[in-house]
């Protein structure tokens, strides 16, 4: 349950903190004085959207904060759960779980296991078909429920077995074009018949072809040079040394070794002569190179980043062909027992829709008969529990979804379609009503939901209220005296203007100011008659 609520910056709201109690917490109070305020401070703390126009004029930001007590929720720091929302005008959001910052999303999802707001627009998990058979469910009970715990076991099994064929290839066709796949690779590796090394010498071979013409001109300069000046020049300076060579050692040796550079330079040319032939290549060849690297670079997208790593891949590619081709015997296996789960998994979900099926003419029953007190008298309800022949739900073989008609002569539509948001918070307050037991929502808030209503509807609307609140926290935002008389407590909303700024006020009442509440609520005004009125409705209470 909330235990504290504060709210910063919203709207004529600029400071207000209540602290709410277990049972039926009521809130009356002038019109404009900031009622539905609280309850969009609510909207907004259970990760709701916010328009930064709601930020009090002259602020940067709004705050809102609450501690709810549940002490056997595991994210609870002694029995508390703190949780706070700042918005900023800019549109930074920081939203906090007992100090660890979490995203809005987060936040909507974990204050869905606690509030649920009913309004004018604000009935989510009413408006969900996904939590119909939840609300059907939990009003069948035990029998329902202890099938469920037997099915879900065999539904887990089944998605296990399931996902195990899966990545064993145990489906056929899965299994065929995995093969399928894995033999065109092969294929189309073994075809390109792949070398080691091969791709640098292309790419060597690509480089030469592309500076083809430079090459080319730079040889013939060096060939011509070596030739007319180098290999002459040495030439000559030899016979001009071997004229000398006889008359000291030292000139013999130089005529030697400069013979020896005279051959080399003579093998060097040959070689440089030479090398021009290695950059003539035709079309066809240059063609061959570049497709040959395409090929060589599109397998690498593929199958890995070297030659040497696609080859390897070829031979694990063989190893997975085998292992697949010797799955058989042991996925057969694994479908038998496929079988064996679902032909179980229907027995029970078939059980289970005959059962869904029977309790939800009752509960439809039994909400009419709500609705009916609620003055709803032309509203019909219809449970609709409906059979998926082709699959398996984790809930069974089941959509269930909650039809209504408003009106006689009208058809029944989804509860979504309700275009009233009085009938719908009327609608919702019924299924409480007959839910209030198995309802595992702990807290519940109703805004304006006595829209519409007087008399003998009201008195059933608090009645109703009171009910829930016997085993829920309950806030309501009310205008009738007969739900304020019935509240266990009764908060009243004001509004003063101090420095030119107006804002909101909010005070639990002692219970002389309760009966004076309700005598305004019920008159306009304070007088003998309306707080004998108020007193006679506070006695009903009280019996």
């Amino acid at each position: 349950m909330i235990t504290t609520l504060h709210i910063k910056n919203i709207g004529i709201i600029e400071d207000i903190t209540v602290d709410l109690r277990q049972g039926l917490n009521v809130l009356t109070g002038e019109t404009g004085a900031g009622k539905t305020l609280i309850i969009d401070s609510l909207q907004i703390i259970s990760g709701g959207r916010f328009s930064k126009e709601m930020i009090r004029k002259g602020e940067n930001q709004s705050f809102v904060e609450l501690c709810m007590y549940e002490p056997e929720h595991e994210n609870a720091i002694d029995g508390n759960i703190i949780i706070s929302r700042e918005i900023n005008l800019n549109g930074r959001n920081m939203c906090k779980i007992n100090g660890r910052m979490v995203t809005v999303n987060e936040l909507k999802e974990f204050m869905s296991q606690f509030i649920e707001i009913h309004g004018q627009n604000d009935n989510q998990n009413l408006l969900e078909n996904k939590m119909h058979l939840n609300y059907l469910d939990n009003f069948i009970g035990e029998t329902i429920l202890n099938q469920k715990k037997q099915y879900v076991k065999l539904y887990d099994k089944y998605c296990k077995i399931k996902q195990e064929l899966k990545v064993n290839f145990g489906d056929e066709k899965e299994r065929q074009r995995k093969l399928d796949l894995l033999q065109y690779q092969i294929k189309e590796i073994e075809e390109a018949k792949l070398k080691i090394n091969e791709e640098e010498t292309l790419e060597e071979k690509r480089k030469i072809m592309l500076n083809s013409e430079k090459i080319t001109e730079n040889l013939v300069e060096a060939d011509k040079l070596i030739s007319e000046n180098g290999i002459d020049s040495i030439s000559m300076a030899i016979r001009a040394l071997e004229k000398i060579e006889n008359m000291d050692c030292k000139y013999e040796k130089a005529s030697s070794e400069l013979k020896s550079i005279y051959y080399e330079l003579q093998e060097l040319a040959r070689d440089v002569n030479s090398y021009k032939n290695d950059t003539e290549f035709d079309e066809e060849e240059r063609d061959f190179v570049e497709e040959r690297l395409q090929l060589i670079y599109s397998l690498k997208r593929k199958y890995g980043n070297t030659i040497e790593e696609i080859l390897n891949y070829k031979e694990d590619i063989k190893d997975e062909i085998e292992h697949i081709e010797n799955l058989d015997e042991y996925n057969e296996n694994l479908r038998k027992e496929q079988k064996e789960v679902e032909e179980q998994m229907k027995l029970l979900a078939d059980n289970m829709h005959k059962i869904r099926t029977e309790n939800a003419k009752i509960l439809s029953e039994r909400i009419n008969k709500e609705l009916q007190e609620l003055e709803m008298k032309n509203a019909q309800i219809n449970v609709k529990v409906m059979y998926l022949n082709n699959e398996y739900l984790k809930t069974g073989k089941n959509n269930v979804i909650f039809y209504i008609a408003t009106n006689k002569g009208e058809e029944e539509k989804e509860l979504s379609k309700i275009a009233s948001g009085g009938e719908m918070s009327r609608t919702m307050l019924a299924i409480k009503k007959v839910l209030a037991d198995t309802d595992k929502m702990p807290i519940l808030i109703f805004d304006e939901i006595d829209t519409g209503i007087s008399g003998k509807a009201a008195n059933s609307v608090a009645n109703k209220l009171k009910t829930i609140a016997n085993t829920h926290q309950v806030m309501c935002i009310s205008h009738l005296p007969n739900i304020a008389a019935m509240a266990d407590y009764n908060y009243f909303i004001s509004k003063e203007v101090y420095e030119d700024r107006t804002k909101t006020q909010i005070r639990l009442l002692q219970e002389k100011e309760v009966i004076e509440e309700i005598a305004r609520i019920s008159a306009g005004e304070i007088n003998e008659v309306s707080l004998k009125y108020a007193n006679e409705l506070r006695n009903k209470k009280a019996s």
